[in-house]
């Protein structure tokens, strides 16, 4: 992140309180997946950044990204030459990897924060956003269920998730469906719902910076669109106080403020940068799965009445999904996805998350009656 970047950052870091100090999981096996992402990489760097006796006992590191992977592996023997742990190359959608890497190393805690994100490519490839957010998701944690050594399951997701227009924000509602219906007694599941992060690849303030280092103009969806955000060291710092043993399994929001105008981000950012008068602003209209603001709950969702005793996260009360409907469910959307048959991916999932309202490229596919698509579900 530039200089400029941070002293433009939206919502600063809390100070550090009585849920910090204890909050970075210590002497434990911890597996990141996505560990070579924006916010993988930043977990792990936190994790490893105190003094030896803190540390992780082991820190399995899981991204299909080589080039990811290698950068945040270098960066943690640089920060601490000589911890334990392990880089693996590999999806999350590999069943046998995932039994190979728990009989090996046994990992008691799971950041799993591994998945396809960018809203207007998986609206393109919304077969890909299914197999890795959706289906990747049920993969590791019935790895993690099978093996019986993980105490924590915690799902890193987004408000894109609470009422989705877009592919990428239904993948993800069925990813915390299936992390919410765990059954398992010995293992707490939690999902982190996370808004917007400042300053990720691929999000609005890259952009911007990008677009005024070559003159504008920016480009901006509309001007009455709208985003929640935190920035990066706070998305962290929520990652590690939820995954408190303390705090118990459930659905969980940041303290946030209200959300912020892509406009008024915009005009702050020209001043901030000093652009010149000639760089101007530009609308281009909202793309595929994208809508004007985000919503933080889902229908039926509520926050708890008795909320956690944090200042910093705000816990959801959402229905848990009837284990076996869900399991049917999912036994479709597999077979769809396997055979790339959309128009049945695309039922599958209007059957799980109702509220989904399909963008413009697979609206047609949704329209094919879900009863035709598969019948062996109807019956269950």
């Amino acid at each position: 992140m530039s200089q400029a970047e941070r002293e433009f950052v939206l919502y600063r870091t809390p100070a550090r309180g009585p849920w910090q100090r204890n909050a970075s999981p210590t002497d434990k096996r911890i597996l990141i997946t996505g560990a070579g992402g924006w916010i993988g990489s930043a977990l792990a760097l936190a994790l490893c950044a105190g003094p030896r006796e803190t540390l992780p006992q082991h820190l399995v590191l899981l991204d299909a990204a080589e080039s990811y992977l290698y950068a945040i592996d270098s960066a943690l023997q640089t920060a601490q030459p000589g911890m334990a742990r392990t880089a693996i190359l590999g999806s999350v959608t590999d069943a046998a990897l995932l039994d190979e890497l728990f009989a090996t190393h046994a990992p008691q805690i799971i950041f799993h924060t591994a998945a396809c994100k960018h809203v207007p490519l998986l609206e393109s490839n919304p077969l890909a956003a299914l197999g890795n957010n959706a289906l990747g998701t049920r993969t590791m944690l019935e790895a993690a269920q099978r093996h019986a050594t993980t105490e924590q399951f915690l799902l890193l997701s987004t408000d894109k998730a609470a009422h989705p227009c877009g592919i990428m924000g239904a993948s993800k509602r069925i990813a915390e469906q299936i992390v919410l219906a765990n059954t398992h007694p010995a293992l707490q599941t939690k999902v982190a719902r996370l808004v917007n992060v400042y300053g990720a690849p691929g999000s609005v303030v890259p952009l911007f910076l990008q677009q005024i280092a070559h003159g504008g103009p920016l480009t901006i969806t509309h001007p009455e669109a709208e985003r929640y955000f935190i920035d990066l060291p706070q998305a962290v710092a929520l990652l590690r106080a939820i995954a408190n043993p303390g705090v118990g399994s459930g659905l969980y929001l940041p303290r946030i403020a209200a959300p912020t105008k892509i406009l008024d981000l915009a005009h702050r950012l020209l001043a901030e940068m000093n652009a010149p008068a000639t760089v101007n602003i530009q609308y281009t209209g909202l793309r595929p799965g994208e809508k004007l603001t985000e919503s933080l709950l889902a229908p039926q969702e509520t926050f708890d009445p008795n909320p956690a005793d944090s200042d910093h996260f705000l816990r959801v009360q959402t229905p848990r999904p009837s284990i076996e409907n869900l399991s049917a469910s999912l036994h479709a959307l597999a077979e769809a996805v396997a055979q790339r048959n959309l128009p049945a991916a695309l039922a599958c999932v209007r059957r799980m998350v109702p509220e989904y309202a399909p963008g413009h490229q697979e609206a047609d596919a949704c329209a094919v009656d879900a009863d035709e698509l598969a019948p062996a579900e109807t019956h269950r």
